[in-house]
């Protein structure tokens, strides 16, 4: 079983699904018509509707039956294409649909106008001298309006998020955002615990390291009067049971005993890689993009080009950091925490590497490659130069006749 973590980290994975939107605007619609129908009640005032109470039933009927149906058909199809879309790209772009904020409010209005128009009906008068709520109504036809709009603008949005250019780019802006936020920068502090392996804490779950909470680590070193070094690397994938984090001693008194289940706590398992601290899962969303295009089923070169054009932006911001882990110590230098990152090693291998086996009968695409790293050469520390001439040194090209 997964041990219960924070409550802000649930607050993020509860806001980062897919229904959290809507649920949230249907839910807002249902407490805006039980409000605005009190209020009708209220103000009194005069109707819009010249047929009376039952003109208003049967046209608040017509929008809850044509709504339903309506949303039905939609979001069936959307799921239909994105499943196309995944299969053609890769099954690890499925996220970016269901984080797709456009999609799940298009959704959530979609339904807020059906509940609004059923608590709205459920309100009407019985009576056919009794007054109509004016306003309840009006807002109701602006829903309908409204979903009519999202409904245009969703089909263009839709057209353009599932162009893989389109798709490519989103994933180069998230991994430049956690580039910019987890990579490693020069000036962070670097080194490891002094003190000896006491405890070894193992893995809770079956799992992709998802999350580590430094902070939430930190205390509890603090705390305890240890140190902690996580064994894995956020996007690693772990067994139940396999060594997960190891408590070090601090100085010469021995730390008091570890609560295992608070720092399993501080290290989230999650089901499959996410963006955040996995600073190559974009990488590797680029690279299942290029090698999937290569495949002799599908067979588009082009694709493969604009994936390694996205990698090599990436690949350039990674080159120009060192290959340090992350620290969180105490103002006396006490390292309290040590969680290692992905080397630019990985990175290269996961960009370059694994995509150029799979161009073999690509010139284009080996040219590209070889530019690619070329460039890096220029633009690497001087500490990941040897990593990017191994990656040379292997290349096709290299073995060619007259290459040497």
């Amino acid at each position: 079983m997964s041990q219960p973590r924070g409550i802000l980290p649930r607050l993020r994975g509860v806001w980062g699904s897919f229904w959290a939107v809507p649920a949230a605007i249907a839910t807002g619609a249902v407490l805006g018509a039980i409000l605005l129908t009190a209020l009708d009640l209220r103000l009194r005032l005069d109707g819009f509707l010249p047929s009376g109470p039952e003109g208003a039933r049967s046209l608040l009927s017509s929008v809850i039956t044509a709504m339903i149906s309506f949303t039905a058909l939609v979001f069936s199809i959307t799921v239909v294409a994105v499943q196309l879309a995944s299969s053609q790209y890769s099954p690890r772009v499925l996220r970016t649909f269901l984080r797709d904020r456009v999609s799940q409010a298009t959704l959530g209005t979609f339904v807020a106008t059906f509940l609004f128009a059923m608590v709205v009906l459920a309100a009407l008068p019985g009576r056919s001298e009794a007054r109509l709520p004016a306003l309840s109504l009006a807002v109701s036809m602006a829903l309908v309006l409204g979903s009519t709009g999202m409904f245009i603008y969703y089909l263009h949005h839709m057209t353009a998020l599932m162009r893989v250019s389109h798709m490519i780019a989103a994933i180069g802006v998230q991994s430049r955002r956690s580039i910019d936020r987890w990579a490693p920068r020069p000036t962070d502090p670097d080194g490891s615990p002094d003190g000896p392996i006491v405890d070894v804490l193992a893995a809770p779950d079956t799992g992709v390291i998802v999350e580590v909470d430094t902070t939430m680590l930190a205390r509890l070193a603090r705390r305890y009067g240890c140190a902690f070094t996580v064994e894995r690397i956020p996007g690693d994938f772990v067994v139940a049971g396999m060594p997960l984090v190891a408590v070090h001693a601090v100085g010469d008194t021995p730390p008091g005993p570890v609560d295992a289940k608070l720092a399993e706590q501080a290290v989230e398992v999650g089901v499959e890689r996410i963006p955040g601290q996995d600073v190559g899962f974009g990488l590797r969303q680029l690279a299942d993009i290029a090698e999937r295009a290569l495949s002799p089923g599908i067979n588009d070169a082009t694709t493969a080009v604009r994936a390694l054009q996205e990698a090599h932006d990436l690949l350039r911001r990674l080159a120009d950091r060192p290959d340090r882990p992350r620290i969180v110590q105490d103002d006396d230098g006490t390292v309290r925490v040590h969680v290692r990152r992905q080397s630019f090693a990985s990175h290269l291998a996961t960009s370059i590497t694994d995509v150029r086996q799979a161009a073999t009968d690509q010139p284009r695409v080996i040219e590209l490659i070889d530019s690619i790293l070329a460039d890096l050469t220029t633009a690497a520390r001087p500490e990941h130069r040897p990593d990017i001439q191994r990656c040379q040194a292997a290349s096709p090209a290299a073995d060619a006749p007259g290459s040497r």
